[in-house]
């Protein structure tokens, strides 16, 4: 048989802890704040910053996710939408299958000329029972 175990009073010491931090601070970092979510790419390059390369003063406050929102981070592009981003990958395939299909149409079966042997070579190829080789005059 198992024994039902009572939950333990340190386990809801813990849970109630945990709410009262959450309520009293709903981002859990400490009180600290937190500026405004902006990638530093859409920052004025021409600006009077202090760190010109990351484009930040001094003391300014970082992000949390100054990771993802820093210079070094991925750039993002924003010269383009995404329909117009389609249209052009889709002229892109259509393109290359058109080219593909003209290539094919126009291209030749075979690169060469089969070669032909006086007699279909039978006696190299090992008598009048062999398969022969094309012969002049044999349909191709």
């Amino acid at each position: 048989m198992l024994k039902q175990l009572a939950p333990s009073p340190m386990i809801h010491m813990t849970i109630l802890i945990w709410v009262k931090t959450a309520a009293q601070d709903p981002l859990m970092n400490g009180g600290y704040v937190n500026p405004p979510r902006v990638k530093r790419q859409f920052r004025d390059p021409h600006g009077d910053w202090w760190d010109k390369q990351e484009r930040r003063n001094y003391g300014e406050p970082v992000h949390e996710d100054n990771d993802i929102l820093g210079m070094f981070s991925v750039y993002e592009y924003t010269y383009t939408t995404p329909g117009k981003a389609i249209f052009q990958i889709g002229c892109f395939v259509a393109t290359v299958f058109a080219l593909s299909g003209v290539v094919m149409l126009s291209y030749p079966d075979k690169p060469s000329a089969p070669r032909e042997f006086e007699g279909g070579l039978e006696k190299e190829l090992g008598g009048p029972l062999a398969v022969r080789a094309r012969a002049p005059g044999d349909d191709h």
